[in-house]
């Protein structure tokens, strides 16, 4: 790979939010481009402590007028999860600073490549990154953009001067509209983000919109998706599905894949990612070969260690019923003696309408343990009577005697789950707040 140019020398950006998983991606892409960049975040994260570890910026921990650069010659950027009345963005208003949506730095970052975007409510960030392994065994050399890492100890973006640029594409804040993009992969369509859309005729609207523009589209073989493009659109589907124990085979155009991350799910997502790298150029047999190593992106099933009685601790980024459905049935192909499956439910606005299909979901393991809400932007006090105890009802009613606890705190549930994880269980600790914690105070000591 040959240096990056540097186009943006000179801009000054200030990133609030840069802990997150999208942010951090894109303070990697500015400093590879030749910006000055500083940030900050409410909390530190493992995302912070590896830019800094990787020279690209020592963000501050905490909000503050203070963080934010002198000189008039400062952007700020800030995240969705940023409100308006946060200091530094409040200091950039009084100094004539521009505030920049995330979105308006992505939509620049598309525009300076031929990109791939991965969109759909699930399996973004598996796609993705399956995406980025695929386009690198074929020798195309491929930057991204990513909500987590992409596995393989490769970070959650890079920037390169290769043809291609793979980004997700968010629908949460209708971002994926701003975009610039040529090739289009849509996983799923499910209503989700109550706030962002009324009804799933309104999301189903926003991804018309999404697949309106780009020259190309990967598409999962559903009526009810392929409808949502006006053109051409390749239509993938895994057939002759085997699922083996932690993996799968399946057939792709007539050729044999085999992946060593379990459940249908991710069959899906290999086929769409195989998919647009063919829609890219990429040969086929190095594109398969690669995604038979792939070991799973960042928080996906991604396996933590052993808690002290034995117990195989797994952690992912499930947060959507159907998300923790998949996640369990994965699961169960490693055929422990007990699955256990831990939630963190992220978002009451999300908790309060889909309980029970929550509830439905969990009851696919044989114990089930669930915390409070780990509340992101939203304030429990705009949600009265919301709580985790909700889904951990739901998930008594449909659990048929098997036994479901309701535990909110990490330090109720540490404890518990010592004392219940034996050897042969299998622990799911879901969620897209910070259960990962959880799962590794498990395994530690």
């Amino acid at each position: 790979m040959s240096t990056v140019q540097e186009p943006w020398r000179g801009r000054r950006l200030h990133l609030v939010g840069v802990g997150g998983a999208g942010m951090s991606g894109y303070a990697r892409a500015a400093r590879a481009l030749g910006a000055e960049v500083s940030g900050s975040d409410a909390a530190r994260t493992a995302y912070l402590e590896r830019l800094a570890s990787d020279g690209v910026l020592e963000a501050r921990v905490g909000h503050s007028a203070e963080n934010l650069p002198t000189g008039e010659d400062v952007e700020l950027v800030y995240s969705s999860a940023v409100p308006v009345e946060n200091p530094e963005r409040v200091a950039a208003r009084e100094r004539g600073l521009p505030e920049r949506p995330r979105a308006e730095l992505l939509a620049e970052l598309t525009a300076l490549r031929r990109t791939i975007a991965v969109a759909g409510t699930h399996g973004k960030t598996t796609t993705a990154s399956m995406l980025v392994h695929a386009l690198r065994g074929a020798g195309l050399e491929p930057g991204w953009l990513i909500g987590g890492s992409v596995g393989g100890g490769l970070a959650n973006a890079l920037w390169t001067d290769g043809e291609w640029l793979v980004v997700e594409a968010d629908e949460s804040d209708r971002s994926m509209l701003a975009l610039s993009v040529e090739i289009a992969v849509l996983t799923n369509v499910e209503l989700d983000h109550h706030a962002a859309f009324g009804s799933l005729e309104e999301l189903r609207s926003a991804f018309r919109q999404f697949l309106s523009g780009p020259a190309s589209a990967a598409i999962w073989n559903r009526p009810e998706l392929l409808e949502l493009r006006d053109g051409q659109a390749a239509a993938f589907e895994p057939s002759e599905l085997t699922l083996t124990q932690g993996g799968s085979r399946f057939l792709w155009h007539g050729q044999q894949v085999r992946l060593a991350v379990p459940g249908a799910h991710n069959a899906v997502n290999a086929a769409g990612a195989l998919e647009a790298a063919a829609l890219a150029g990429a040969q086929a047999a190095p594109a398969i070969e690669a995604l038979s190593a792939f070991g799973g992106a960042g928080r996906r099933f991604q396996p933590l260690g052993r808690s002290a009685g034995g117990a195989l601790v797994y952690d992912d980024y499930a947060h959507h019923p159907t998300e923790v459905a998949a996640s369990l049935r994965g699961a169960r192909t490693l055929e422990p003696r007990r699955l256990v499956a831990v939630l963190q439910p992220h978002l009451y606005s999300r908790t309060a309408l889909l309980a029970r299909d929550f509830g439905r979901s969990l009851a696919l393991a044989d114990v089930v343990v669930v915390l409070e809400v780990y509340p992101a932007r939203e304030r429990a006090e705009d949600h009265p009577g919301v709580s985790g105890l909700l889904i951990a009802e739901a998930s008594a009613d449909a659990a048929e005697g098997r036994p479901v606890y309701w535990l909110p705190t990490f330090a109720d549930a540490e404890p518990a789950l010592r004392d219940l994880l034996v050897e042969g269980d299998l622990c799911l600790v879901m969620g897209a707040g910070d259960i990962d914690d959880l799962g590794r105070r498990l395994v530690a000591g």
